[in-house]
């Protein structure tokens, strides 16, 4: 028993950017790559395959994510103090 075993011949899945049979699915956008239409990225302990398409979009900074953490922190402490004025004047 050590072989694979087959489970049928079921639909293959097809790169999105070229056609052939995928190796697997990208990290940003999940549509199925092959070898040669996809970037290999360093992830901490893991590696990752990105699509040509999504690497062109960019991603390779956090800019965007650190803008999005610092809006949801400065959202945080408008409706805290505007709690606090709400509470002094209450006083």
């Amino acid at each position: 028993m050590g072989q694979l075993l087959t489970a049928g011949d079921g639909p293959v899945a097809r790169c999105r950017l070229c056609g052939r049979p995928a190796a697997g699915p990208c990290a940003r956008c999940q549509a199925p790559v092959c070898g040669d239409c996809c970037v290999l990225t360093d992830g901490g302990a893991t590696t990752f395959a990105v699509c040509h398409a999504c690497e062109g979009r960019g991603g390779a900074t956090l800019a965007p994510g650190w803008r999005g953490t610092l809006a949801w922190l400065a959202l945080l402490v408008v409706g805290l103090a505007a709690l606090a004025a709400a509470l002094a004047l209450l006083r």
